[in-house]
């Protein structure tokens, strides 16, 4: 079988790591790389020994297949172009940066009969591929993505940035339609919210609370699911699952400690887990990074016409419930009114310091 011809847009952050995967893939060749950055598009073409260009449509008639990894509000120009040609794309997370852009896309893939898919990694992190491998009804979930400042994706705000990781898990986790939205975000760098709290209700009676940040002093991305069948905590970085469950005698007999003598309730604290509750940690490391298992199933749908795992559609149907989201960011009121305070990047004004900031900071 011939190699695939394959072309990444946009070699910044992301798109450079892949580019460096599709250049070792055996059944890939990288016929170029395009970024409006000429020097950026030169080093990344030098090391991966292939061309470079500043812009991309040339590559139009030398690709099969490409990689869209630009800056989101360039994606829906850039992608419908590829679509148009009938070329199969992997569009980097969020689709597009409204609902009526991704849902275009999403049609012109229909009427050009041409493969999209989207990148939402998180679908080929393997706790999350481990934990859809087990009998779960989620009923209750939070979800944390809490993240540094990094200077990237500043043409859209955290809940199309990070958010959407845990919007797009959701929905392919719950398997029901969004009854209703609350939300509020704050903006701390600039107009787009910095820090986003959704709450979510499901059709079904799941309620899912999402909060994600790109202003935190620590790196956080964990799902706690609680459901019928027992907890689980997911931990997206360290590849993580962790169960608990009640045991049968549990199950069938309940538990009432008010009932207890003082030391049987002192006795039921060491019997906890293990007599009534069980509980179970899994690695889920596979060895294998997401990005590159995800690169290889878009090869694989490419060269077999098969449906990604992540469709043109789901990567819709997340942009969907985070404009919803952003539509309660944008109409927040502070202070319970109209003619308060509204929306991500107006707030009450300060009652004072929250701590003496240190004398060279006074000085400064």
């Amino acid at each position: 079988m011939a190699r695939l011809r394959m072309a990444v847009i946009g070699v910044g952050h992301l798109g450079k790591e892949h580019a460096r995967i599709l250049a070792g893939l055996p059944d890939v060749e990288l016929v170029g790389v395009a970024d409006v950055n000429a020097n950026q598009a030169e080093a990344v073409a030098r090391r991966l020994n292939c061309r470079a260009y500043v812009n991309y449509r040339p590559l139009l008639h030398l690709a099969d297949a490409a990689v869209i990894a630009v800056p989101t509000s360039h994606h829906y120009t850039i992608a419908g172009e590829f679509l148009r040609c009938g070329i199969p794309l992997l569009v980097e997370k969020p689709l597009a940066a409204n609902l009526e852009q991704a849902e275009t896309l999403v049609d012109l893939s229909h009427q050009n009969r041409v493969l999209l898919q989207v990148g939402h990694i998180e679908r080929f992190n393997p706790a999350f591929e481990q934990l859809q491998s087990h009998a779960l009804q989620p009923k209750f979930v939070e979800c944390e993505r809490l993240g540094a400042f990094s200077g990237r994706s500043m043409d859209i705000g955290v809940v199309l940035d990070l958010m959407i990781h845990d919007l797009d898990i959701l929905l392919t986790l719950v398997q029901a339609p969004i009854r209703s939205v609350e939300s509020l975000g704050v903006a701390v760098f600039g107009d787009n919210e910095d820090v986003a709290n959704a709450r979510l209700t499901f059709a079904n009676g799941c309620v899912a609370n999402v909060t994600a940040s790109r202003a935190s002093a620590v790196t956080h991305r964990q799902m706690r699911i609680w459901a019928p069948e027992g907890y689980t905590t997911l931990d997206f970085a360290k590849r993580r699952l962790s169960f608990v469950q009640p045991t049968q005698e549990l199950r069938r007999h309940g538990l009432n400690p008010r009932k207890l003598d003082p030391a049987a309730l002192a006795m039921l604290k060491n019997d906890l887990f293990g007599r009534y509750l069980q509980h179970a940690d899994l690695e889920c490391d596979t060895g294998s990074d997401s990005l590159t298992r995800e690169l290889q199933h878009f090869i694989h749908c490419v060269q077999t016409d098969s449906c990604p795992r992540v469709s043109g559609e789901d990567g819709r149907n997340a942009v969907a419930l985070a404009m919803r989201i952003l539509e309660g960011v944008q109409a927040h009121q502070w202070e319970g009114h109209a003619e308060g305070p509204t929306g991500p990047a107006q707030l009450p004004p300060p009652r004072g310091e929250l701590f003496q900031p240190p004398a060279r900071e006074l000085a400064a």
